[in-house]
């Protein structure tokens, strides 16, 4: 009875061992995933490259901070790449995990998703031709103007804001700039590294000294998760505070910003 008593022990010990092992693992066996939807027409948040095999690439700083967050949560990562005002229903009906992808903590947002810490500020540009740079400078010059601007964005919101101001949403970013170059708006309203991503790719184009004013509650970006995962959104902050602290986030932004250039 002794030899029995070790030997279910043993294989009580070693079932917990390969439990244990399997963490990481879904009930079939597989290596789980994080699914991330983002929309990649946003350099140097979220970009389309060709790599060095030829092959395309989703690139970019949000993709990198994707990468962590998946590493400490020991996942494969999934991007999907989708249009940005599907994204928070994505999100919602579970097709995927976490919204990375220049999300603002608008408070509209926080009814429909959870929402994490702030992980990276930036300003807002205004955008235009760059014979019209002087002409645009001030947020007052732009009442009564064609404003382009990416659908259900902060962008969005602000060209609401201005008076008269007959606005052009789209989709893409690269669509707005197009809207922009032949004439169709004057001028588009793009967050600031973005911005500036397009101009040093894009001649004719400039960014202006007018400055929108977003208000204090939706400055910065953040990682979108389902309402009520507090467990995904826990370790989401807890990655998130420590690429903060120890500065990858400004290498990434740093070395994306460098990429979006070629």
């Amino acid at each position: 009875m002794k030899k029995w008593g070790i030997l279910i022990i043993c294989l009580v010990a070693a079932t917990s061992i390969l439990a244990a092992c399997g963490s990481n693992k879904d009930t079939n066996g597989d290596k789980k995933t994080l699914t991330i939807g983002m929309s990649a027409d946003f350099p140097p948040y979220e970009f389309h490259i060709k790599n060095e095999s030829g092959a395309d690439e989703i690139v970019g700083f949000d993709v990198e901070i994707a990468k962590e967050i998946a590493k400490d949560m020991g996942a494969e990562l999934v991007i999907k790449d989708m249009i940005f005002d599907s994204l928070l229903n994505e999100l919602s009906s579970e097709r995927v995990d976490l919204v990375i992808s220049g999300l603002s903590p608008k408070p509209e947002r926080a009814e429909q998703i959870d929402m994490s810490q702030i992980y990276y500020n930036a300003e807002q540009s205004i955008v235009t031709l760059t014979e019209n740079k002087d002409k645009y400078a001030t947020m007052e010059s732009l009442e009564g103007l064609k404003i382009g601007v990416q659908k259900s964005s902060i962008q969005e919101d602000i060209a609401k804001g201005i008076a008269g101001a007959n606005i052009t949403s789209l989709a893409k970013i690269s669509d707005i700039i197009m809207q922009l170059t032949s004439g169709r708006v004057d001028v588009a309203i793009i967050e600031g590294p973005v911005a500036a991503s397009f101009v040093k790719n894009v001649e004719g184009i400039v960014v202006t000294d007018a400055i929108p004013d977003t208000g204090e509650e939706v400055k910065g970006y953040v990682v979108g998760v389902k309402k009520g995962n507090k467990e995904l959104l826990d370790q989401v902050n807890t990655t998130l505070d420590r690429l903060i602290k120890d500065g990858s986030i400004d290498k990434f932004v740093t070395e994306a910003s460098a990429l979006a250039e070629k």
